[in-house]
């Protein structure tokens, strides 16, 4: 093969030249393979930031077994005790309630830790922002 030269007057002498149809292709198969890419990083991503969730989860799970078995034990004892000076009907009420404001206070510690997340992937965003970006100045 003849080495190839580009004269001062910008003239291309000698050597292969792959034809636009070629480039495009080229353009084209790698475009693809940067979007296989870019879901690539997304997928792992998202996949860290819901690892990140665990503790949230873990303490909605807690907060409820928590208050099941407080509500069981414990509301039933409080009733037997509350009742000689209220009465049954309103020492469950007041047994029942103040354990459910427990319980839902552990709950919503955890659904905030969770919502505190932001679970889009930034990374990935970016880079098909710059992406875009490239392909704009190449077109």
């Amino acid at each position: 093969m003849r080495e190839a030269r580009v004269l001062e007057s910008g003239t291309y002498v000698g050597g292969s030249r792959e034809s636009i149809t070629d480039l495009l292709g080229d353009l084209v198969g790698n475009s693809a393979a940067l979007v296989r890419d870019e879901l690539a990083l997304a997928r792992c991503e998202v996949s860290d930031k819901i690892t990140g969730l665990r503790p949230g989860i873990l303490l909605v799970a807690v907060g409820a077994v928590i208050s099941l078995g407080s509500l069981l034990t414990l509301s039933a004892a409080a009733v037997i005790a509350l009742a000689p000076a209220i009465g049954w009907p309103a020492s469950a009420l007041v047994i029942g309630l103040a354990l459910g404001l427990v319980s839902m206070t552990v709950i919503l510690i955890g659904v905030n830790k969770i919502r505190r997340l932001n679970l889009a992937p930034a990374q990935t965003i970016e880079t098909l922002i710059e992406d875009k970006e490239w392909l704009k100045q190449l077109t």
